[in-house]
Formats: structure tokens, sequence, C-alpha cells
């Protein structure tokens, strides 16, 4: 099980780690790319202000971090 945030910046991503704890991976966009790195069965997505579950980016955001 990993966790994946999505769409977190600055104090928000604290504040989510408070919560959570500290991510598996950081995704700046909820876009098609990142479901190559999730186990849709097992792992838990924290989805931040700046993304919306509902909508899947067009663009890819190549940008990312793994603990």
């Amino acid at each position: 099980m990993a966790i994946h945030f999505i769409g977190f910046r600055g104090n928000e991503y604290h504040n989510a780690v408070k919560v959570f704890g500290e991510p598996d991976f950081i995704h700046m966009t909820h876009d098609n790319r990142m479901y190559g790195e999730v186990d849709i069965n097992n792992d838990i997505l924290v989805f931040g202000p700046k993304a919306d579950p509902r909508v899947i980016s067009k663009h890819s955001d190549q940008t990312q971090e793994r603990f």
C-alpha cells in the first residue's frame, strides 16, 4: 500500500502530512501518467485543493518524487 498526494502545495502539503503521514508519491497534477504508479486496489489517493478527482488533466506532469 502506498499513499499518493495529488495537487498539494506549501502549507497544504504540511497539513496533509500531519493527517496522513509522509506520502510515498507526490503528483503535482491529476493526470493519466500517475496511474502507472498507482495500485488502484490498494493505494490511497489524497487529493489537494489544486487537483479535482473528477478531472484528469490532458497534460502530463513528469515532475514527481518518491520517498
